[in-house]
This record gives C-alpha cells, structure tokens and sequence, in this order.
C-alpha cells in the first residue's frame, strides 16, 4: 500500500503541474484579452485545486505514516530532524512549501467565486497561480537534488 500511495502521490504531481501551467495560461490570457470570465476557467482552476487538495491528503499521511513518517521513524540518538538535510527536507521544507502552494492553488481559485471584475479575477488568479507554479517546483524533490531525490516516476528507475 505504501509504494501505491508514493506512486499515486507522484502521478498527482505531474496532474497538478500541467493543471497549474493551464490556469496560468487561462488566467493570463483573460486577464491580457480583457476576456469576459468563462465557466471553463472555474472549471480549470477547481479541478486544480482538487487535484492539489487531495495530493495534500496524500502528502500528510507520508509525512505522518509513511516509510520515513515522523510517526514511524526513529531518528538515531543525537540527530535533530533540523540537522539531517533527508529529513528536514521531508518533514518541513516539503509540506511547508506545498502547503503554501496549495493555500495560494486556494486563493486563486476563490477569485472565480468573487464579484469583483473579471479583469481583477484573472489579475489575481494568474499572480497566486504562478507563485503557487514557483514555491512547488522549489519544494519537489526532483532528481537532480542531492540527497532528497527521487526518480522522475518511481518505479520506472
């Protein structure tokens, strides 16, 4: 079950950032376009929020319950989690950093939902969208970083 939740946990990365890249894209060119606000944009930036939202659940039961969970880990004696860059990296940086980003995914899916102009819907959602694209690509353990690196899709290595 773990390696299928580390598996699924993946696969809904690459949702989110394909899903993110749309909604940037979406909101820019309403926002540029002076476009009148569409059903399809809620649309795009809900299912971003969703996929975004149930990674989280994921994510929280790795950190917690997970093969190096906090709840299932025992650090050796004398270490701090502070110290140990695998484990700082996996139980602050990461969910703090996707954290933010999912609060930011939130935000700029609350847009459709004001009654403000559509210019300032699409304003907006593309600034929170495109830092929430920038604080998840710096907290994904990609490949090519030392120490927390994790293969492009596990199990393909």
């Amino acid at each position: 079950m773990q390696t299928g939740m580390v598996h699924l946990h993946n696969f809904l990365r690459w949702v989110i950032l394909v899903l993110l890249l749309v909604s940037i894209l979406k909101a820019y060119s309403g926002w540029q376009g002076k476009k009148a606000f569409a059903a399809g944009d809620k649309k795009i930036w809900l299912f971003t929020m969703i996929s975004a939202h149930i990674t989280l659940l994921l994510g929280l039961y790795q950190v917690f319950m997970g093969r190096y969970g906090i709840l299932t880990t025992t650090l050796p004696e004398g270490t701090s989690a502070m110290k140990d860059k695998f484990f700082r990296f996996y139980w602050v940086e990461h969910p703090l950093g996707m954290v933010i980003a999912i609060i930011l995914i939130t935000l700029g899916y609350g847009m459709a939902k004001k009654a403000v102009s559509d210019e300032i819907k699409y304003k907006k959602a593309f600034y929170y969208f495109f830092i929430a694209l920038i604080v998840v690509l710096a907290s994904i353990p990609w490949p090519f970083r030392e120490i927390v690196g994790r293969p492009w899709f596990p199990g393909m290595n």
